[in-house]
């Protein structure tokens, strides 16, 4: 009973949490350009290959949270993805005073999802997974 509870949690904080990157991966590759120049705006280096990057991390890693497939590489790569993404997209100490508390609440949220992804690395993916049938057979 114990196991079935924690699998079904698991299963359902790893959609949870591919709830966030998917859409916002999928949005970054519909809206190109625009992301492109977000990037650029921030003065971030090579704007089109970290455009391109990040997209990537986000479609593929929030695929992989869903399906439960190298769930801990998929949840390292999204923490560390989205602390560089907290640092210089929200940088709430260096915004203008009436763009501070959004920021701000945007900084911490993503704290707490990096503290997700960092449980879910450490836990792995459970029995409803591809890694958890992968598992069963060896």
């Amino acid at each position: 009973m114990k196991n079935t509870y924690q699998n079904t949690l698991n299963l359902l904080g790893r959609f949870l949490i591919a709830a966030l990157f998917l859409p916002a991966g999928i949005a970054k590759l519909t809206g190109f350009a625009g992301t492109v120049g977000y990037i650029q705006s921030v003065g971030l280096p090579a704007p089109l290959v970290a455009a391109v990057l990040a997209l990537v991390i986000e479609i593929v890693g929030g695929v992989a949270l869903l399906v439960g497939y190298q769930t801990r590489i998929a949840a390292v790569v999204l923490a560390v993805f989205t602390f560089f993404a907290s640092v210089f997209f929200h940088a709430y100490w260096a915004a203008p005073a009436d763009q501070a508390f959004v920021a701000q609440l945007l900084f911490f949220k993503n704290i707490a999802v990096i503290g997700g992804l960092l449980v879910l690395a450490s836990s792995g993916a459970g029995k409803f997974s591809i890694d958890g049938l992968k598992a069963k057979q060896d």
